[in-house]
């Protein structure tokens, strides 16, 4: 491994770029985030009633939601492959295999029964926060701690 390979964290992955922005430059990360939110909100995603749906198993709007996300990301990975895209600033995009593990199951088990007992999953909670459901930031400091807490035992876990 190179120098450069080696200052690559677990955080950062193969992909981490490289090149250092100022903060005036991340804004672009902070309008494309409102975007999504709105996105997130108008799509009725984000609503706590739309996930209990989901696992009463009462609505197909949020499984369709994810089977588009899924579709999506299936097609753009094998286009990322097939015409050896790269990022914007020229960078190549390298996908590694993946290997299963048991431990798999059990963040996926963990994850799913806080997600249908909170009506939140991570990536919506600044948008349903957005929306006036400050209840939502005890799910947000929870998910911040329960992060933290898994770095600190990750080495004991059966990965």
């Amino acid at each position: 491994m190179s120098n450069l390979e080696n200052k690559n964290t677990d955080s950062e992955g193969i992909n981490a770029s490289h090149k250092k922005e100022t903060a005036f430059a991340n804004l672009k990360y902070l309008i494309v985030g409102i975007f999504f939110g709105i996105v997130f909100v108008k799509a009725e995603i984000i609503s706590w009633f739309r996930i209990q749906e989901m696992f009463h198993l009462e609505s197909f709007h949020m499984y369709g939601v994810i089977g588009c996300a899924v579709f999506v990301g299936l097609i753009s990975v094998q286009l990322i492959k097939k015409f050896n895209i790269k990022t914007l600033d020229g960078e190549k995009i390298e996908i590694q295999p993946k290997t299963f593990n048991k431990g798999q199951i059990y963040g996926g088990l963990m994850f799913g029964f806080g997600w249908a007992i909170t009506g939140a999953c991570p990536g919506p909670l600044f948008a349903q926060i957005g929306t006036g459901a400050t209840v939502i930031v005890v799910t947000l400091v929870s998910a911040i701690f329960g992060t933290w807490v898994y770095g600190l035992i990750k080495d004991k876990l059966p990965h």
